[in-house]
């Protein structure tokens, strides 16, 4: 036995994967230490750590490293994204005499360069897709083809080319795309192939020769080429396969001298069942959890075990899978509106007690969501003896969540874990696209009523407990036929009225033309409303924050708006106008002035959290003002451009 390396860690992250490494790093007894930056400055993971250090970047490695000597850290744990798979970083932490928890800067070097991989792969007797690192011989690859950066991964520079008309456009936004998110611009091409699945091996390494692999992790179902749900075991993947592909990935992994964890990334053809590689995370992976469930074994604690030299102590034989994980990634984001990124603040975020399944969340209740990182609220996580029941499990739970206040995709994430393909296996990359789950929740017209009245009910507890007047009246009370009380609330695009009067047992009269019935208030509270409304009686969650009033129960949740009596008439926006669906930056105006333009076609080109947004003409028309210049930094809604699609003139 020998002394430890290091006492104290400084996570070189931020969110739910800087909190996730002080989960593990704490059991173990290892001091914490965090650096934040302006925007983060109250996060829950900067109050968690012993020791916060600001800075102006998590890019600038430099910083990072004076801001563990400073506190004191003996290590540094980068997480994933920012300057995880940076081996200039790497090398600065181990020249500053602390240790780096992570592989050697060799792998992450040849591994950090796609087109290096797919060398080295080709090397190790790893099979490969075709590939070109040609732009002018790009075609050669065959369509339809994928152009990928050479320096990233996540979706950012990535596009699908299925014909050559397409091809230069592609390969121009796949650089940008990649520049901007990598600093880096080189790309390549990749055979396509449209149904495979996205199939990944977890591998560990110790500085003593020892190398395995913990199987493989499912992470097909994709938007954007971002994975949304990962499961361990595939429901794919026979006894067989992941032999194979657990020897190539350990061939490869050999061939580098690879320490700590990693992942080697394969696709699969799901008619023929061949793989071929895709790349190596030099890093852990945002869906370690589901490994973590089926093997029991901590990925984060065998990374810092094999930073203080330790032996894995266990051999292949050793690791055992018991039933099954399924991951969801919740994010701020619209899926019915192409999934693109949400900003705002969370006004509520409250898991349910049960069923039981793990959170790994960066954001709590008050959290701001802003365009500075990416939108991802949680990684929620369910495990069970089987994977129907890990499906429902997750489902449930998100379903469950009581959250609030942005946009985000948990309806959209239980509906397709709710899906008969999902439940039976049939997860290529191609999934959403091929089935289109519902995007929002789907309320029937008798589930919406009585969401409506419940809110109303909710409301008029508050505004009895809140009256200092006749405080001790009944709500709705009236001595004569006066009107009964009204709340107008607003679903997205629609508004409705809710009309109510006191009956004389403490029961409430709804009725107008639609609503209409008795409702009973058993329980209510600041946060809670036990409500009995047309022979249903349930008991829902409740927040209400400003105008915005939500409500989840055992379904699901809903967000109404609560429509104000009298308000400011709001600027009429022109018809055919382009708007920014969410704040970022203009890079690409395609069209000017005077310019005749399609119905579809792309007009602006908006990047937001490091990804481009292409935004289209609604209608055919002509461009009679453009508002924003190449380089504008435009808020969500702004007025870009203006499209004259002759309606006004059909009107004359």
């Amino acid at each position: 036995m020998s002394a430890p390396r290091f006492h104290s860690l400084l996570v070189a992250n931020r969110g739910e994967i800087a909190r996730r490494i002080f989960r593990t790093a704490r059991a173990m007894g290892l001091r914490t230490v965090a650096v934040f930056v302006d925007a983060d400055a109250d996060a829950p993971f900067v109050g968690e750590a012993d020791d916060a250090v600001r800075l102006e970047s998590y890019l600038d490695g430099a910083a990072i490293v004076r801001a563990a000597l400073a506190a004191g850290a003996g290590a540094v744990h980068p997480g994933y994204g920012f300057l995880a798979e940076n081996a200039g970083f790497a090398q600065s932490v181990i020249d500053a005499e602390l240790v780096w928890v992570g592989p050697p800067t060799a792998a992450i070097s040849a591994m950090g360069d796609k087109i290096e991989a797919k060398r080295r792969a080709v090397d190790a007797g790893v099979p490969v897709l075709p590939s070109s690192e040609d732009p002018d011989d790009f075609a050669s690859v065959g369509f339809p083809l994928l152009v990928k950066a050479a320096a990233g991964g996540g979706g950012k520079g990535m596009r699908v080319v299925h014909d050559a008309a397409h091809l230069d456009d592609a390969v121009a936004a796949a650089r940008r795309e990649a520049l901007s998110g990598f600093g880096d611009d080189r790309v390549f091409a990749e055979r396509y192939v449209p149904r495979a699945r996205h199939i990944e091996i977890q591998i560990l390494g110790d500085a003593h020769g020892n190398l395995i692999h913990l199987g493989e992790r499912e992470c097909s179902i994709q938007r954007r080429h971002q994975k949304i749900i990962e499961e361990s075991p595939s429901p794919f993947v026979t006894a067989a396969t992941r032999t194979a592909m657990g020897d190539a990935a350990l061939r490869l992994a050999g061939a580098l001298d690879y320490e700590s964890a990693g992942t080697v990334e394969f696709l699969v053809d799901d008619e023929t069942g061949a793989f071929f590689f895709l790349e190596v995370n030099t890093r852990l992976q945002v869906e370690h959890p589901v490994t973590e469930q089926v093997t029991g074994i901590d990925l984060v604690r065998e990374q810092l075990r094999i930073a203080q030299l330790e032996p894995l102590g266990y051999t292949q034989d050793d690791v055992a899978w018991h039933g099954h994980a399924i991951e969801a990634r919740l994010y701020a984001e619209d899926p019915a509106n192409d999934f693109l990124p949400a900003v705002g603040t969370v006004e509520v975020f409250e898991p349910a007690p049960e069923p039981t399944v793990r959170w790994d969340t960066g954001v709590a209740t008050g959290s701001e969501i802003t365009v500075d990182f990416d939108p991802m609220i949680a990684k929620v996580i369910a495990s069970a003896p089987t994977r129907a029941e890990a499906a429902g499990r997750l489902a449930l739970a998100l379903e469950r969540l009581h959250v609030g206040g942005t946009v985000t995709n948990r309806d959209f994430l239980a509906a397709v874990l709710r899906t008969p393909a999902f439940l039976a296996g049939d997860t290529t990359t191609d999934f959403i696209e091929r089935l289109d789950p519902p995007r929002d929740r789907v309320l029937d017209g008798d589930e919406q009523d009585w969401l409506l009245v419940a809110a109303a009910m909710w409301l008029q507890g508050r505004n009895r407990t809140d009256a200092t007047t006749l405080a001790a009246l009944p709500s709705a009370f009236r001595v004569g036929r006066l009107a009964p009380e009204r709340v107008q609330l607003r679903l997205g695009d629609t508004e409705q009225v809710v009309h109510y009067r006191a009956n004389r047992d403490n029961s409430f009269r709804i009725g107008d033309t639609e609503l209409r019935g008795d409702a009973i208030v058993h329980r209510w509270s600041a946060d809670l409303l036990d409500l009995e409304y047309q022979d249903r009686r349930r008991t829902l969650r409740v927040t209400q924050e400003g105008p915005n009033i939500h409500l989840t129960g055992g379904s699901g949740g809903v967000s109404f708006a609560v429509v104000p009596r009298f308000s400011v008439p709001e600027a009429e926006i022109p018809g055919g106008a382009v708007a920014a669906p969410m704040p970022g930056r203009v890079i690409e105006l395609r069209v000017a002035a005077g310019d005749t333009v399609e119905a579809g076609q792309v007009v602006v080109v908006l990047e937001a959290m490091k990804m481009e947004n292409h935004l289209r003409a609604a209608e055919a028309g002509i461009v009679i003002e453009v508002l924003a210049a190449v380089g504008d930094q435009v808020e969500k809604d702004a007025l870009l451009m203006v499209i004259d699609d002759g309606s006004e003139r059909d009107d004359d």
